[in-house]
Order: structure tokens, then C-alpha cells, then sequence
């Protein structure tokens, strides 16, 4: 989540103002925003409350966090389903490089519990597209490994791959009845906004 390419911001500051904007939107509509962030572990859970206040609280911790070289993201998704007690809108913001299959199980868990669900899959342009122009050294963020390429060489399998990764996560979405929304660090936040107050209105 701390990747950023030139001339975009990185994918965890994009994902926490994307979090706090949906959240004032949901204070500002007088319905009760929660929050939890996680790593490989649940950092911080925020009970759901209809309070200004409240919402200044989270607003801070949102700025404290911090990208970790760890995740289970299905785990700790898991944990927040059976903390929910009332049905409700569940918002989740990932780039979800994780085990796909064990994330898709447990976003099937907030529908299960009758949620509404809608995705936010975060990505940076690059990490979509691949398009370096020149041999680079590609250092893994969470082991610190390093990679020498021609990019134009893996490109194409690359895309391919990335393509296939971003289709399963889309189309088991759908098939669940989960909105699912693949967001580009480049993407106007409006744009992104746009999709949950779309969601909003139809349960409303």
C-alpha cells in the first residue's frame, strides 16, 4: 500500500482520504460510521456511532497509519464480520495483494450476515499497466527483495495477469451481489465518491 508512482500519491494515503471522505459524507447524512484498519492484524476498531466527535477521532488515527510489511487481510476481515451486530453498509479499501480466494470467503462472510458490501480496490496506474519504459530494479516493499528487468519483456504477461487477479476479485463480487469498484491512484476522488452515493440511494 506505500507504492506510488511518479506524479501520484501512494495507494494507502489515497485509500485514507477516500475513507475519510466517505465517512463525513456518512456523518453529514446522520447515519453511524465505524471504522477498522488492519495489517496482519486488527490495529483499531471503531464501533459504529452517529457522533461528530467520534468522527474527529478516527479522522486522527486515520493519519497515523502507517503501511506494515505484513497482511491477512481474509483473517482480520473475518474478525470484523462477527463484530458487526446490526445489518449495515460495509465500505472495504484494499489493494487486496493477498491470498485471493481466502479474501473472496471472507467478503462473501459480510454478505452472509445480510450487508450490504461495496469494494474499493486501490492500484496504482503502474501497477495496473506495467508501463516502464526503461530496465529498472524493482524492490519488493514487504521483504526488501530486488528484481532486475526490461519491463517490455514481462509486460505483456504482466497485464495478462493483473487482468486475470482483478477479473476473479470482480466477477465473485458480482456473482455475491458485492459492488465492486477497481480505483487508480489518478482517479478523481469524485469519481470514487460517486459510486457510494449511488449505492446509498438505492437502499434508501
Amino acid at each position: 500500500m506505500e507504492f506510488a508512482s511518479e506524479k501520484n500519491i501512494s495507494k494507502i494515503e489515497y485509500s485514507k482520504t477516500l475513507a475519510a471522505a466517505l465517512s463525513y459524507l456518512m456523518i453529514k447524512q446522520q447515519d453511524a460510521v465505524g471504522l477498522a484498519f488492519y495489517s496482519d492484524r486488527i490495529h483499531q476498531y471503531y464501533t459504529p456511532k452517529v457522533s461528530k466527535v467520534y468522527y474527529q477521532q478516527m479522522l486522527k488515527s486515520l493519519t497515523k497509519i502507517l503501511p506494515s510489511n505484513k497482511t491477512n487481510t481474509s483473517s482480520c476481515l473475518n474478525e470484523v464480520a462477527e463484530k458487526i451486530n446490526k445489518r449495515g453498509l460495509v465500505i472495504i479499501i484494499s489493494d487486496f495483494f493477498d491470498d485471493i480466494n481466502s479474501i473472496l470467503t471472507s467478503l462473501k462472510h459480510f454478505r452472509y450476515k445480510k450487508n450490504e458490501v461495496i469494494v474499493f480496490q486501490i492500484l496504482d496506474p503502474v501497477e495496473n499497466n506495467f508501463a516502464f519504459d526503461r530496465d529498472s530494479i524493482f524492490k519488493d516493499l514487504e521483504t526488501e527483495e530486488e528484481m532486475t528487468t526490461q519491463p517490455y519483456q514481462i509486460q505483456k504477461a504482466y497485464v495478462e495477469a493483473m487482468q486475470e487477479f482483478t477479473g476473479k476479485i470482480k466477477s465473485e463480487c458480482l456473482n455475491s451481489k458485492i459492488e465492486y469498484n477497481l480505483i487508480t491512484t489518478d482517479t478523481p476522488f469524485d469519481k470514487a465518491l460517486f459510486s457510494y452515493i449511488q449505492k446509498r440511494n438505492k437502499l434508501h
